[in-house]
């Protein structure tokens, strides 16, 4: 049987005192230029990429419609349907408001982390698409301009033989040789074979050994032809990560990422603070207020955000900016399609702190097939100077990929 996620009933919605609705906050003086417009609808329709990726589009009685995309999970369509009732009849170009809106407006299901923030991103990057048209103008001109007409693109390398060092080796020469990409990332949280307790977070000599040598072997390969960073997925012990790092000091590592769980900022800290190897952590934190203790603790050398799950363009923007208080780079994790990989390239133009943008489907012969645009090209992004996010979905293309069951956008 379907539900209606729509007519959800919640008393925390129906009577918040921070209502910030147009209406309610007497924001509804006619506007010129063309800027006088409603929300009509937003939809989703879900991609079964490496990720089943949410695509999100919003609606207008214009007839402009602006293109998004929330970080993957289940829920995240149901949310956003959820949240639909709060944003039609609103003017699209009111992004911040709306966006704290929502937040508000879902406090009561869980609008301070989670999928509910992520459901949350894919709306506003939506909005930030469309805005841009209507405005004529890229999405980067709405976060304030840009430092660079390109954005550097690290990739996420794998292989069949992922724990054997010179299989990541030849991968890295491979993606450097082949791809065109001087900057790369391979997983470090991958089996020794001395594993005795999957469950305890510890790690033997035996493994810190093993991992040390994939460092060394893929490292002295590229050498200074490509950065590369290594993945732990938030794995290991705080003792048995500063061991860790501390093990691969010696090697021209650009950064070790998620060493331990995100829950516990002090392990954290402890970790970044006991060694020289740069250690990056954000993809699991929310909003600009959990990344925020991370940064002024200065548990973090990187900071490494996931757009559209983080809360969206403005919020990893402000993030950048807290960071760039602290002068502390900017990694953007993204394992999306090419939309929010290019709403990612758009914020990371926008800020001086930027290191690159994760790339993590090269392996997926059809990622660039979802957008009519070329995206990456040699390892870089070139910065649309199109309006809104300056992608076009293919709409044959996101049909043949649809996840099963799903139902395509109606037609712009």
């Amino acid at each position: 049987m379907s539900r209606n996620y729509e007519s959800l009933h919640d008393p925390n919605a129906e009577y918040t005192m921070r209502e910030l609705s147009a209406e309610t906050m007497d924001a509804t003086r006619p506007r010129g230029g063309g800027r006088d417009l409603e929300i009509t609808d937003v939809q989703t329709t879900m991609v079964d990429g490496n990720f089943p990726w949410t695509l999100v589009r919003v609606y207008t009685d214009a007839g402009v419609v602006g293109t998004g995309e929330a970080y993957w999970g289940a829920g995240v369509p149901e949310l956003i349907e959820r949240m639909k009732p709060f944003v039609v009849g609103e003017n699209p170009l009111d992004i911040d408001r709306l966006y704290e809106h929502l937040i508000q407006k879902m406090s009561g299901e869980g609008s301070v982390e989670g999928v509910t923030v992520t459901a949350i991103s894919g709306i506003e990057v939506a909005l930030h698409d469309l805005a841009g048209k209507v405005l004529e103008v890229p999405a980067y001109q709405l976060l304030g301009g840009k430092y660079r007409d390109r954005m550097r693109v690290y990739c996420d390398c794998h292989t069949e033989e992922e724990a054997d060092p010179e299989a990541c080796a030849d991968e890295a020469e491979r993606v450097v040789e082949e791809l065109g990409y001087d900057a790369l990332k391979f997983d470090l949280d991958v089996p020794s074979g001395l594993e005795k307790d999957r469950a305890n977070r510890h790690l033997r000599p035996g493994e810190i050994r093993h991992k040390a040598e994939i460092v060394e072997t893929v490292t002295e390969r590229v050498k200074d032809e490509a950065d590369v960073s290594f993945d732990c997925h938030w794995t290991f012990s705080g003792g048995s990560a500063k061991r860790l790092a501390d093990a691969i000091e010696e090697y021209d590592v650009w950064w070790l990422e998620d060493p331990v769980p995100p829950e516990n900022l002090e392990v954290q800290e402890e970790v970044t603070k006991n060694t020289t190897t740069p250690i990056a952590v954000g993809e699991n934190r929310y909003r600009v207020t959990e990344l925020r203790r991370l940064i002024e603790n200065q548990a973090v050398d990187i900071v490494a955000p996931d757009l559209p799950k983080v809360g969206g363009m403005r919020e990893t923007r402000k993030i950048a900016d807290v960071a760039n208080q602290y002068y502390v780079p900017v990694a953007m994790h993204n394992v999306a399609s090419p939309v929010a990989t290019m709403a990612a390239a758009h914020v990371g133009a926008s800020i001086p702190n930027s290191l690159a943008v994760e790339y993590h489907s090269y392996e997926l012969g059809w990622w660039s097939d979802l957008v009519e645009e070329d995206v990456i090209e040699e390892g870089y992004i070139e910065v649309p100077e199109e309006p809104g996010l300056g992608v076009t979905l293919d709409m044959d293309a996101v049909e043949e990929h649809m996840v099963e069951g799903e139902e395509l956008f109606d037609e712009a």
